[in-house]
């Protein structure tokens, strides 16, 4: 019923005593005020101005809608103005979720260049697989999803319907083997799963787990899963004391590195892709879209994990 337009206008009245002198400090034309005051009285249903002389003066009713004019005035400017700094890089939040290898390699990098380039941005990150991460962006409680999902598999593994998110692939991060440094396919340029059938295995999280199964059926057996943790430091101390196998990917061997562990290539090859997700509506948010520009970015400038065998010197990260 009352507009910010018709406020400013009972504002000026006020302030100049004439529709003409409100109409010049507005910019405006003495009929364009004249209407904009009718029309206000008709959505109202009240006389809002009387006529004395040349000059006009508030009704009551005119005087309560100048009163809080510049109140409600006020505020809807600061909205307008967190508005143009949020569109423009100014202001603005984004809430990224990340799971463990990302955060340690892909996440840090992206959060460095946001905060680099829109150093008011706020940003914050929480570290969750992606099950969970997915179901905070559906819920709202993030605005970027880090996901993977391996070869053969989906990214919600066939629970939720992903239409209505924005995917978009960052990586694909091969899936090497580790084993102890003395071990005897150490020397190999690769290897098959099939001639590890006798080992005991380390598993880790759920969809890691699955996907060593399914790779063993592939190749003919059922693995011995004699140890599981999520903390991949772990599995390589326990692989460096021989104790174990397992299937570590890259971004994993970027940064968690033991001198008595040899990490090999797989036959088949196996890898798992890396991917950023967000809402169409989210995606269209500055600091979002800022945020995703920055993932990309990153995985772009992810080295390549190097090949390790007993016969070159110990590789570092």
């Amino acid at each position: 019923m009352i507009d910010a337009a018709g406020l400013r206008v009972m504002r000026a009245i006020a302030d100049e005593g004439s529709f003409t002198a409100a109409a010049g400090a507005l910019g405006y034309t003495q009929p364009a005020i004249s209407q904009m005051v009718r029309r206000l009285e008709q959505r109202t249903g009240t006389a809002l101005v009387e006529r004395v002389g040349r000059n006009v003066r508030l009704t009551e009713a005119g005087r309560v809608l100048a009163r809080h004019a510049g109140p409600v005035l006020a505020a809807l400017d600061a909205a307008e103005e967190e508005v143009a700094a949020i569109a423009g890089l100014r202001s603005g939040r984004v809430r990224i979720m990340a799971f463990p290898s990302a955060s340690a390699t892909l996440v840090p990098r992206a959060l460095a260049l946001v905060k680099s380039r829109f150093p008011d941005v706020s940003i914050s990150f929480t570290e969750a697989e992606p099950p969970q991460s997915i179901a905070a962006l559906r819920a709202g409680e993030c605005d970027l999803a880090v996901a993977f999902a391996y070869e053969g598999t989906d990214l919600a593994r066939g629970e939720e319907d992903l239409d209505a998110f924005v995917i978009t692939p960052l990586l694909d991060d091969e899936v090497r083997l580790a084993v102890p440094r003395h071990h005897r396919v150490a020397n190999q340029e690769t290897v098959h799963l099939a001639d590890l059938r006798d080992e005991p295995w380390i598993a880790g999280c759920p969809r890691c787990r699955g996907h060593l199964l399914q790779l063993a059926d592939a190749a003919g057996f059922r693995p011995d899963v004699a140890y599981e943790t999520e903390d991949y430091v772990a599995v390589m101390g326990l692989v460096a004391e021989g104790l174990g196998v397992a299937l570590i990917p890259d971004l994993i061997l970027r940064t968690v590195h033991h001198d008595d562990v040899v990490a090999l290539p797989i036959e088949p090859a196996s890898r798992r892709t890396i991917t950023a997700m967000t809402t169409p509506d989210l995606r269209r948010v500055p600091a979002v879209g800022a945020a995703l520009d920055a993932l990309i970015e990153s995985a772009g400038s992810q080295p390549r994990t190097r090949t390790t065998r007993m016969a070159e010197p110990a590789w570092s990260i």
